[in-house]
């Protein structure tokens, strides 16, 4: 369970957001510019909140009342940035083994395989990320941060730098993901029509604030709008 109650003063816009998020995918919701990787931020350790408080299970993550603020490092969270983040100088295989690496964690040749068998990841192992599609780096991207053994994914905006051909290729690995791992997920996008098929919790945020939670019901009116 990710609990969150924070409030930061951040480029003139007040973040306040109180919400919570169990297991499967909860999606942050809202406009471009609303607070939504300003919140992921602040739950990943990448920036500090002014006040508030933030829980993973039994662990607090942070605490302005007592002190706490644990590194970013030390929270074991997996993070898939837009436009994936790949080294260019390493082959698709040691991208993915270098958040294993980072955490030194040992090798774990079985998970290694489930994962790039998840993602469709074997014919892509040699390649370096500049021979790679859009949707195949984001596919590494997210297969990276799985090898970390993270205990929540925190996916921002994954699919905004693709096109709709490349969306359409990676959004069933996305409900795959969902469907066969066990990591609990916040998926951060303004697109309805992505949240629709892969989150089963909404937290819609304006203007820096968390305005409504609930179910896919949130989405409505948004969905019928919508061509995706």
């Amino acid at each position: 369970m990710l609990t969150v109650n924070v409030q930061k003063m951040f480029g003139g816009v007040t973040i306040e957001a109180a919400f919570e998020s169990a297991v499967g995918v909860t999606a942050l919701y809202g406009p471009s510019g609303a607070g939504k990787t300003s919140i992921v931020s602040m739950i990943a350790g990448l920036l500090k909140p002014d006040r508030g408080r933030i829980d993973l299970d039994d662990t607090t993550l942070f605490d302005s009342e007592h002190g706490i603020h644990i590194p970013a490092y030390r929270r074991r969270m997996g993070y898939v940035f837009q436009e994936g983040r790949l080294f260019p100088h390493m082959s698709v295989a040691q991208n993915l083994d270098y958040g294993r690496w980072m955490n030194r964690l040992p090798r774990d040749t079985t998970e290694s395989d489930r994962v790039i068998a998840l993602l469709d990841l074997a014919p892509l192992l040699t390649r370096r990320p500049r021979n790679l599609s859009g949707g195949e780096r984001q596919r590494v991207a997210i297969g990276r941060a799985l090898l970390a053994k993270p205990r929540l994914l925190l996916l921002d905006e994954p699919l905004a730098s693709l096109d709709r051909s490349r969306k359409q290729e990676i959004l069933p690995y996305l409900a795959r993901l969902r469907d066969e791992s066990k990591v609990p997920m916040i998926y951060v996008s303004h697109q309805a029509g992505e949240i629709v098929k892969i989150a089963s919790q909404v937290v819609r945020i304006e203007d820096g604030r968390v305005v409504e939670t609930g179910g896919l019901d949130l989405l409505d009116a948004e969905r019928r709008s919508m061509v995706f």
